[in-house]
Protein backbone atom coordinates (compact mmCIF):
# COMPACT_ATOMS: atom_id res chain seq x y z
CA UNK A 1 0.00 0.00 0.00
CA UNK A 2 1.58 3.29 -1.05
CA UNK A 3 2.46 5.80 1.63
CA UNK A 4 0.11 8.75 2.03
CA UNK A 5 1.88 12.00 1.26
CA UNK A 6 0.92 15.15 3.15
CA UNK A 7 1.04 18.40 1.21
CA UNK A 8 3.95 20.60 2.36
CA UNK A 9 1.70 23.70 2.57
CA UNK A 10 -0.46 21.88 5.14
CA UNK A 11 2.48 20.74 7.24
CA UNK A 12 4.37 24.03 7.08
CA UNK A 13 2.26 26.03 9.58
CA UNK A 14 2.47 23.19 12.11
CA UNK A 15 6.23 23.03 11.70
CA UNK A 16 6.47 26.79 12.15
CA UNK A 17 4.30 26.52 15.27
CA UNK A 18 6.50 23.82 16.80
CA UNK A 19 9.66 25.83 16.11
CA UNK A 20 8.14 29.00 17.59
CA UNK A 21 7.10 27.16 20.75
CA UNK A 22 10.58 25.76 21.22
CA UNK A 23 12.13 29.22 20.87
CA UNK A 24 9.42 30.68 23.07
CA UNK A 25 10.42 28.43 25.97
CA UNK A 26 14.06 29.52 25.56
CA UNK A 27 13.27 33.20 25.03
CA UNK A 28 11.13 33.56 28.14
CA UNK A 29 14.21 32.88 30.22
CA UNK A 30 15.74 36.09 28.86
CA UNK A 31 12.90 38.31 30.13
CA UNK A 32 13.17 40.25 33.41
CA UNK A 33 9.84 39.12 34.83
CA UNK A 34 10.15 40.67 38.28
CA UNK A 35 8.59 44.12 38.52
CA UNK A 36 10.98 46.98 37.78
CA UNK A 37 8.74 49.53 39.51
CA UNK A 38 9.53 51.05 42.85
CA UNK A 39 7.74 50.64 46.15
CA UNK A 40 4.33 52.24 46.00
CA UNK A 41 4.15 52.27 42.20
CA UNK A 42 1.56 50.31 40.23
CA UNK A 43 3.29 47.02 39.46
CA UNK A 44 0.69 46.22 36.80
CA UNK A 45 1.96 48.97 34.48
CA UNK A 46 5.29 47.46 33.48
CA UNK A 47 5.44 45.33 30.33
CA UNK A 48 7.73 42.66 28.91
CA UNK A 49 7.91 41.79 25.21
CA UNK A 50 9.58 38.89 23.41
CA UNK A 51 10.35 39.04 19.69
CA UNK A 52 10.53 35.82 17.66
CA UNK A 53 11.51 35.69 13.99
CA UNK A 54 9.04 34.26 11.49
CA UNK A 55 10.44 32.22 8.57
CA UNK A 56 8.68 34.47 6.02
CA UNK A 57 6.11 37.24 5.80
CA UNK A 58 2.61 35.93 6.60
CA UNK A 59 0.36 35.46 3.59
CA UNK A 60 -2.80 35.87 5.67
CA UNK A 61 -3.91 37.74 8.76
CA UNK A 62 -7.06 36.12 10.14
CA UNK A 63 -10.05 37.87 11.70
CA UNK A 64 -10.05 36.06 15.03
CA UNK A 65 -12.48 36.45 17.89
CA UNK A 66 -11.59 39.39 20.09
CA UNK A 67 -9.86 42.72 19.65
CA UNK A 68 -7.38 43.18 16.82
CA UNK A 69 -5.90 45.81 14.50
CA UNK A 70 -4.01 45.87 11.23
CA UNK A 71 -1.98 48.43 9.25
CA UNK A 72 -0.73 47.36 5.82
CA UNK A 73 1.02 49.49 3.19
CA UNK A 74 1.70 47.48 0.04
CA UNK A 75 3.89 50.01 -1.74
CA UNK A 76 6.17 50.37 1.28
CA UNK A 77 6.07 46.60 1.96
CA UNK A 78 5.13 47.18 5.61
CA UNK A 79 2.73 45.40 7.92
CA UNK A 80 1.82 45.68 11.58
CA UNK A 81 -1.02 43.82 13.24
CA UNK A 82 -2.06 43.12 16.79
CA UNK A 83 -4.25 40.52 18.52
CA UNK A 84 -5.60 40.59 22.05
CA UNK A 85 -4.59 43.01 24.78
CA UNK A 86 -1.51 43.14 26.97
CA UNK A 87 -2.35 46.66 28.18
CA UNK A 88 -4.65 49.49 27.14
CA UNK A 89 -5.73 52.95 28.22
CA UNK A 90 -8.83 54.94 27.20
CA UNK A 91 -9.42 58.69 27.36
CA UNK A 92 -11.94 61.31 26.22
CA UNK A 93 -12.35 65.06 26.43
CA UNK A 94 -10.13 67.99 25.57
CA UNK A 95 -7.11 66.51 27.38
CA UNK A 96 -7.48 62.97 25.98
CA UNK A 97 -4.05 62.93 24.31
CA UNK A 98 -2.38 64.38 27.39
CA UNK A 99 -3.99 61.60 29.46
CA UNK A 100 -2.73 58.92 27.08
CA UNK A 101 0.68 60.60 26.90
CA UNK A 102 1.05 60.29 30.68
CA UNK A 103 0.36 56.55 30.44
CA UNK A 104 2.66 56.14 27.45
CA UNK A 105 5.52 58.01 29.10
CA UNK A 106 5.17 55.97 32.30
CA UNK A 107 5.19 52.78 30.23
CA UNK A 108 8.28 53.86 28.27
CA UNK A 109 10.42 53.63 31.40
CA UNK A 110 9.11 50.16 32.31
CA UNK A 111 8.87 48.28 29.00
CA UNK A 112 11.56 45.59 28.74
CA UNK A 113 12.12 43.71 25.48
CA UNK A 114 14.13 40.67 24.44
CA UNK A 115 15.03 39.86 20.83
CA UNK A 116 16.86 36.50 20.97
CA UNK A 117 16.57 35.99 17.19
CA UNK A 118 18.08 39.43 16.52
CA UNK A 119 15.20 40.40 14.27
CA UNK A 120 16.03 44.09 14.52
CA UNK A 121 12.35 44.88 15.00
CA UNK A 122 10.80 46.64 18.00
CA UNK A 123 7.71 46.08 20.09
CA UNK A 124 4.85 48.45 19.30
CA UNK A 125 1.51 49.82 20.46
CA UNK A 126 -1.48 51.17 18.57
CA UNK A 127 -2.58 54.78 19.15
CA UNK A 128 -5.81 56.19 17.77
CA UNK A 129 -8.58 58.65 18.44
CA UNK A 130 -11.91 59.89 17.11
CA UNK A 131 -12.39 63.11 15.15
CA UNK A 132 -13.79 65.04 18.10
CA UNK A 133 -12.57 64.78 21.70
CA UNK A 134 -16.13 65.15 22.94
CA UNK A 135 -18.52 63.23 20.69
CA UNK A 136 -22.26 63.58 21.07
CA UNK A 137 -23.43 61.30 23.92
CA UNK A 138 -26.01 59.46 21.78
CA UNK A 139 -23.35 58.07 19.43
CA UNK A 140 -22.67 54.37 19.88
CA UNK A 141 -19.32 53.11 18.66
CA UNK A 142 -17.28 49.95 19.06
CA UNK A 143 -14.17 52.04 19.70
CA UNK A 144 -13.49 54.32 22.68
CA UNK A 145 -12.90 58.01 21.97
CA UNK A 146 -9.11 57.69 22.30
CA UNK A 147 -7.09 54.53 22.78
CA UNK A 148 -3.52 53.46 23.53
CA UNK A 149 -3.33 49.69 23.05
CA UNK A 150 -0.46 47.21 23.38
CA UNK A 151 -1.48 43.90 21.75
CA UNK A 152 -0.70 40.58 23.37
CA UNK A 153 0.52 39.20 20.03
CA UNK A 154 1.91 41.55 17.40
CA UNK A 155 2.88 40.72 13.83
CA UNK A 156 5.46 42.96 12.20
CA UNK A 157 6.88 42.72 8.70
CA UNK A 158 9.03 44.92 6.47
CA UNK A 159 11.00 44.39 3.26
CA UNK A 160 10.61 40.62 3.33
CA UNK A 161 11.39 39.99 7.02
CA UNK A 162 8.81 39.29 9.73
CA UNK A 163 8.54 38.66 13.46
CA UNK A 164 6.04 38.03 16.21
CA UNK A 165 6.00 40.34 19.23
CA UNK A 166 4.55 38.75 22.38
CA UNK A 167 3.76 41.16 25.23
CA UNK A 168 2.43 40.82 28.76
CA UNK A 169 2.14 42.92 31.93
CA UNK A 170 4.45 42.24 34.84
CA UNK A 171 4.76 40.48 37.18
CA UNK A 172 4.34 37.09 35.50
CA UNK A 173 6.03 33.76 36.12
CA UNK A 174 7.81 32.02 33.28
CA UNK A 175 5.35 29.13 33.59
CA UNK A 176 2.32 31.40 33.32
CA UNK A 177 3.75 33.23 30.32
CA UNK A 178 4.65 30.01 28.54
CA UNK A 179 1.13 28.67 29.00
CA UNK A 180 -0.54 31.92 27.94
CA UNK A 181 1.62 32.63 24.90
CA UNK A 182 1.61 29.01 23.73
CA UNK A 183 -2.19 29.09 23.64
CA UNK A 184 -2.13 32.36 21.69
CA UNK A 185 0.33 30.89 19.16
CA UNK A 186 -1.91 27.82 18.77
CA UNK A 187 -4.78 30.11 17.79
CA UNK A 188 -2.92 32.46 15.45
CA UNK A 189 0.05 30.77 13.75
CA UNK A 190 -1.82 28.05 11.77
CA UNK A 191 -3.67 30.87 9.97
CA UNK A 192 -0.65 32.95 9.01
CA UNK A 193 0.37 30.90 5.97
CA UNK A 194 -3.02 29.93 4.59
CA UNK A 195 -3.48 30.57 0.85
CA UNK A 196 -4.79 34.06 0.18
CA UNK A 197 -8.45 34.06 -0.81
CA UNK A 198 -9.24 36.24 -3.80
CA UNK A 199 -12.21 38.57 -4.17
CA UNK A 200 -15.69 37.14 -4.52
CA UNK A 201 -17.96 37.77 -7.49
CA UNK A 202 -19.37 41.28 -7.35
CA UNK A 203 -22.57 41.53 -5.33
CA UNK A 204 -25.13 44.30 -5.19
CA UNK A 205 -25.30 46.92 -2.46
CA UNK A 206 -28.50 48.65 -1.34
CA UNK A 207 -28.27 52.27 -0.24
CA UNK A 208 -30.29 52.36 2.96
CA UNK A 209 -29.70 55.80 4.45
CA UNK A 210 -27.76 58.93 3.57
CA UNK A 211 -27.21 62.28 5.22
CA UNK A 212 -27.20 64.93 4.04
CA UNK A 213 -29.02 64.33 0.74
CA UNK A 214 -28.02 66.37 -2.30
CA UNK A 215 -30.35 69.29 -1.60
CA UNK A 216 -29.29 69.40 2.07
CA UNK A 217 -25.67 69.26 0.95
CA UNK A 218 -26.18 72.27 -1.33
CA UNK A 219 -27.69 74.19 1.58
CA UNK A 220 -24.74 73.27 3.82
CA UNK A 221 -22.23 74.39 1.18
CA UNK A 222 -24.11 77.69 0.76
CA UNK A 223 -24.05 78.23 4.54
CA UNK A 224 -20.31 77.52 4.61
CA UNK A 225 -19.70 79.95 1.75
CA UNK A 226 -21.62 82.67 3.62
CA UNK A 227 -19.42 82.12 6.69
CA UNK A 228 -16.34 82.36 4.45
CA UNK A 229 -17.64 85.54 2.79
CA UNK A 230 -18.27 87.06 6.23
CA UNK A 231 -14.66 86.32 7.19
CA UNK A 232 -15.29 83.93 10.11
CA UNK A 233 -13.83 80.98 8.15
CA UNK A 234 -11.26 80.51 5.41
CA UNK A 235 -12.13 76.87 4.79
CA UNK A 236 -14.43 74.21 6.21
CA UNK A 237 -14.61 70.50 5.33
CA UNK A 238 -18.13 69.12 5.00
CA UNK A 239 -18.83 65.39 5.22
CA UNK A 240 -21.42 62.87 4.09
CA UNK A 241 -22.48 59.55 5.57
CA UNK A 242 -23.89 56.70 3.48
CA UNK A 243 -25.26 53.45 4.96
CA UNK A 244 -25.35 50.38 2.71
CA UNK A 245 -26.54 46.80 3.07
CA UNK A 246 -24.93 43.92 1.18
CA UNK A 247 -26.61 40.79 -0.11
CA UNK A 248 -24.14 38.74 1.97
CA UNK A 249 -22.09 39.21 5.10
CA UNK A 250 -19.00 41.30 4.33
CA UNK A 251 -15.76 39.32 4.58
CA UNK A 252 -13.33 41.77 6.22
CA UNK A 253 -10.28 39.72 5.16
CA UNK A 254 -11.32 39.99 1.53
CA UNK A 255 -12.25 43.64 1.94
CA UNK A 256 -8.76 44.46 3.22
CA UNK A 257 -7.20 42.48 0.37
CA UNK A 258 -9.26 44.30 -2.26
CA UNK A 259 -8.40 47.69 -0.75
CA UNK A 260 -4.68 46.81 -0.69
CA UNK A 261 -4.91 45.81 -4.35
CA UNK A 262 -6.88 48.90 -5.42
CA UNK A 263 -4.85 51.37 -3.33
CA UNK A 264 -1.27 50.07 -2.93
CA UNK A 265 0.03 53.57 -2.08
CA UNK A 266 -2.48 53.98 0.78
CA UNK A 267 -2.36 52.77 4.36
CA UNK A 268 -5.05 50.11 4.74
CA UNK A 269 -6.38 50.04 8.30
CA UNK A 270 -8.60 47.65 10.26
CA UNK A 271 -9.59 48.35 13.88
CA UNK A 272 -11.78 45.51 15.12
CA UNK A 273 -13.63 45.30 18.45
CA UNK A 274 -16.98 43.98 19.65
CA UNK A 275 -17.71 42.32 16.32
CA UNK A 276 -17.38 45.52 14.26
CA UNK A 277 -14.49 46.72 12.10
CA UNK A 278 -13.48 50.26 11.26
CA UNK A 279 -11.77 49.95 7.87
CA UNK A 280 -9.93 52.66 5.94
CA UNK A 281 -7.69 53.06 2.90
CA UNK A 282 -6.13 56.44 3.58
CA UNK A 283 -3.50 58.35 1.56
CA UNK A 284 -2.76 60.91 4.29
CA UNK A 285 -0.23 60.68 7.13
CA UNK A 286 -0.94 62.92 10.04
CA UNK A 287 2.72 62.49 10.97
CA UNK A 288 5.69 60.14 10.84
CA UNK A 289 8.41 60.52 13.46
CA UNK A 290 11.67 58.55 13.65
CA UNK A 291 13.89 59.90 16.37
CA UNK A 292 13.73 63.65 15.79
CA UNK A 293 13.10 63.40 12.02
CA UNK A 294 9.49 64.33 11.22
CA UNK A 295 7.35 64.12 8.06
CA UNK A 296 3.80 65.44 7.68
CA UNK A 297 1.55 65.19 4.62
CA UNK A 298 -0.32 68.23 3.34
CA UNK A 299 -3.05 66.89 1.05
CA UNK A 300 -5.82 69.13 -0.25
CA UNK A 301 -7.21 69.74 -3.72
CA UNK A 302 -8.82 66.87 -5.62
CA UNK A 303 -9.84 65.93 -9.14
CA UNK A 304 -10.96 62.78 -10.97
CA UNK A 305 -9.02 60.14 -12.89
CA UNK A 306 -9.71 59.23 -16.51
CA UNK A 307 -9.01 55.95 -18.33
CA UNK A 308 -7.67 57.92 -21.29
CA UNK A 309 -4.02 58.82 -20.61
CA UNK A 310 -4.15 62.25 -22.24
CA UNK A 311 -7.41 63.18 -20.55
CA UNK A 312 -6.07 61.99 -17.20
CA UNK A 313 -2.92 64.09 -17.58
CA UNK A 314 -5.06 67.10 -18.50
CA UNK A 315 -7.10 66.67 -15.32
CA UNK A 316 -3.90 66.59 -13.26
CA UNK A 317 -2.48 69.71 -14.93
CA UNK A 318 -5.78 71.54 -14.46
CA UNK A 319 -5.68 70.64 -10.76
CA UNK A 320 -2.15 72.00 -10.40
CA UNK A 321 -3.24 75.25 -12.08
CA UNK A 322 -6.55 75.66 -10.21
CA UNK A 323 -6.62 78.82 -8.08
CA UNK A 324 -9.37 77.38 -5.87
CA UNK A 325 -7.49 74.13 -5.20
CA UNK A 326 -4.14 75.84 -4.72
CA UNK A 327 -5.67 78.18 -2.13
CA UNK A 328 -7.22 75.21 -0.34
CA UNK A 329 -3.82 73.48 -0.37
CA UNK A 330 -2.01 76.56 0.92
CA UNK A 331 -4.34 76.75 3.94
CA UNK A 332 -3.21 73.25 4.92
CA UNK A 333 0.50 73.99 4.47
CA UNK A 334 0.29 77.23 6.45
CA UNK A 335 -1.59 75.54 9.29
CA UNK A 336 0.94 72.69 9.52
CA UNK A 337 3.86 75.12 9.59
CA UNK A 338 2.18 77.18 12.31
CA UNK A 339 1.48 74.04 14.37
CA UNK A 340 5.08 72.79 14.10
CA UNK A 341 6.89 76.08 14.60
CA UNK A 342 6.83 76.05 18.45
CA UNK A 343 8.30 72.52 18.69
CA UNK A 344 10.32 71.95 15.50
CA UNK A 345 13.22 73.41 13.58
CA UNK A 346 14.26 73.38 9.91
CA UNK A 347 10.69 73.10 8.57
CA UNK A 348 10.95 72.35 4.84
CA UNK A 349 8.05 72.76 2.41
CA UNK A 350 8.19 71.97 -1.34
CA UNK A 351 8.08 74.99 -3.64
CA UNK A 352 4.96 73.59 -5.29
CA UNK A 353 2.70 70.59 -4.64
CA UNK A 354 3.12 67.24 -6.33
CA UNK A 355 0.32 65.13 -7.78
CA UNK A 356 -0.68 62.10 -5.71
CA UNK A 357 -2.47 59.78 -8.11
CA UNK A 358 -4.73 57.08 -6.67
CA UNK A 359 -6.93 54.72 -8.64
CA UNK A 360 -10.02 56.89 -8.11
CA UNK A 361 -8.67 60.42 -7.57
CA UNK A 362 -5.75 62.82 -7.92
CA UNK A 363 -4.69 65.07 -5.04
CA UNK A 364 -2.32 67.97 -4.52
CA UNK A 365 0.33 66.72 -2.08
CA UNK A 366 3.19 68.45 -0.28
CA UNK A 367 5.35 66.31 2.05
CA UNK A 368 6.63 68.60 4.83
CA UNK A 369 9.80 67.72 6.73
CA UNK A 370 11.12 69.07 10.01
CA UNK A 371 13.40 68.31 12.97
CA UNK A 372 11.49 67.93 16.24
CA UNK A 373 12.92 69.49 19.37
CA UNK A 374 14.41 67.17 21.98
CA UNK A 375 11.73 65.50 24.09
CA UNK A 376 8.93 66.03 21.56
CA UNK A 377 7.00 62.80 20.89
CA UNK A 378 4.02 61.57 18.87
CA UNK A 379 1.54 62.69 21.54
CA UNK A 380 2.85 66.28 21.44
CA UNK A 381 2.77 66.36 17.65
CA UNK A 382 -0.70 64.81 17.33
CA UNK A 383 -2.07 67.36 19.79
CA UNK A 384 -0.68 70.18 17.63
CA UNK A 385 -1.59 68.79 14.20
CA UNK A 386 -5.07 67.32 14.67
CA UNK A 387 -7.60 68.22 13.38
CA UNK A 388 -5.97 69.33 10.14
CA UNK A 389 -7.42 71.91 7.72
CA UNK A 390 -7.62 69.05 5.19
CA UNK A 391 -10.37 67.36 7.24
CA UNK A 392 -11.70 70.13 9.49
CA UNK A 393 -11.04 73.65 8.21
CA UNK A 394 -9.28 76.89 9.00
CA UNK A 395 -9.09 78.59 11.45
CA UNK A 396 -9.02 75.27 13.26
CA UNK A 397 -11.14 75.99 16.35
CA UNK A 398 -13.67 78.18 14.52
CA UNK A 399 -14.11 75.49 11.86
CA UNK A 400 -14.60 72.79 14.52
CA UNK A 401 -17.25 74.89 16.29
CA UNK A 402 -19.05 75.58 12.99
CA UNK A 403 -19.10 71.88 12.10
CA UNK A 404 -20.47 70.92 15.53
CA UNK A 405 -23.37 73.29 14.94
CA UNK A 406 -23.97 72.49 11.29
CA UNK A 407 -23.00 68.94 10.33
CA UNK A 408 -25.99 66.57 10.65
CA UNK A 409 -24.12 63.59 12.14
CA UNK A 410 -21.29 62.76 14.54
CA UNK A 411 -18.17 61.60 12.66
CA UNK A 412 -16.89 59.10 15.20
CA UNK A 413 -13.43 57.89 14.10
CA UNK A 414 -13.84 59.22 10.54
CA UNK A 415 -11.20 62.01 10.18
CA UNK A 416 -9.67 60.91 13.47
CA UNK A 417 -6.25 59.28 13.34
CA UNK A 418 -4.62 55.93 14.08
CA UNK A 419 -1.24 54.31 13.77
CA UNK A 420 1.53 52.58 15.66
CA UNK A 421 3.87 53.75 18.38
CA UNK A 422 7.37 52.58 19.30
CA UNK A 423 8.46 52.16 22.94
CA UNK A 424 10.44 55.44 22.63
CA UNK A 425 7.12 57.17 21.70
CA UNK A 426 8.07 57.89 18.11
CA UNK A 427 5.84 56.41 15.43
CA UNK A 428 3.37 57.10 12.65
CA UNK A 429 -0.28 58.20 12.58
CA UNK A 430 -2.64 58.28 9.60
CA UNK A 431 -5.74 60.43 9.10
CA UNK A 432 -8.72 58.07 8.82
CA UNK A 433 -10.21 58.75 5.39
CA UNK A 434 -11.93 56.65 2.69
CA UNK A 435 -13.37 54.58 5.51
CA UNK A 436 -16.33 52.50 6.64
CA UNK A 437 -17.62 50.93 9.82
CA UNK A 438 -18.49 47.33 8.91
CA UNK A 439 -20.64 44.86 10.85
CA UNK A 440 -22.21 41.78 9.30
CA UNK A 441 -23.75 42.79 5.98
CA UNK A 442 -24.02 46.49 6.90
CA UNK A 443 -21.53 49.30 6.39
CA UNK A 444 -21.48 53.02 7.20
CA UNK A 445 -19.32 54.98 4.71
CA UNK A 446 -17.97 58.52 5.07
CA UNK A 447 -16.44 61.08 2.70
CA UNK A 448 -15.93 64.83 2.67
CA UNK A 449 -14.87 67.82 0.60
CA UNK A 450 -13.14 71.08 1.45
CA UNK A 451 -15.18 74.26 0.95
CA UNK A 452 -13.37 77.52 0.19
CA UNK A 453 -14.38 80.70 -1.60
CA UNK A 454 -15.34 79.71 -5.13
CA UNK A 455 -16.53 76.20 -4.24
CA UNK A 456 -19.51 74.88 -6.18
CA UNK A 457 -22.01 72.59 -4.37
CA UNK A 458 -22.46 70.25 -7.36
CA UNK A 459 -18.72 69.92 -7.95
CA UNK A 460 -18.05 69.22 -4.27
CA UNK A 461 -20.87 66.64 -4.24
CA UNK A 462 -19.24 64.90 -7.21
CA UNK A 463 -15.93 64.86 -5.33
CA UNK A 464 -17.54 63.07 -2.38
CA UNK A 465 -19.22 60.63 -4.77
CA UNK A 466 -15.82 59.73 -6.21
CA UNK A 467 -14.38 59.23 -2.73
CA UNK A 468 -17.31 57.04 -1.66
CA UNK A 469 -16.90 54.88 -4.77
CA UNK A 470 -13.52 53.71 -3.48
CA UNK A 471 -15.05 51.84 -0.55
CA UNK A 472 -18.26 50.95 -2.38
CA UNK A 473 -16.25 49.20 -5.12
CA UNK A 474 -14.25 47.21 -2.56
CA UNK A 475 -17.36 46.19 -0.59
CA UNK A 476 -18.95 44.67 -3.69
CA UNK A 477 -16.13 42.09 -3.87
CA UNK A 478 -15.89 41.36 -0.12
Amino acid sequence: MPAIRTRPDVLAPLQVLDQLKARLAEGIEMLPLASSLGVGEDAGRGLVSLLLALPRVPSSLPQLTGAQFQFRHVQRDELRAGYGTAAEWHAAGADRLRQLAASGRALRAHWDRADPDETGFEAFAMLGFAASPEPAPMIEDHLPNALLWVPEIGVRASTGAAALVLSAPRPKTAEALLQRWSAALDELVPWLYRPVEGPLMAAGLSHEFAEPDQSEWAALVDAALRAIDEGSLQKVVLSRRLDVVGSRRFDVDRLLGVLSCLFPSCQVVNLRRQGSSFVAATPERLLSQQGRALEVDAIAGTTDRNADTAADAALGEALRASDKNLREHRFVIDAIRAALRPCCRDIQTPAEPQLMQLSNAQHLWSPIRACADAGVDVFDLAERLHPTPATNGQPRHDASAWLRRSEPFERGWYTGAAGTLEPDLSGELWVLLRCARVCGNRAELYAGAGIVAGSDPATEWDETEAKLRAMLSALQYA
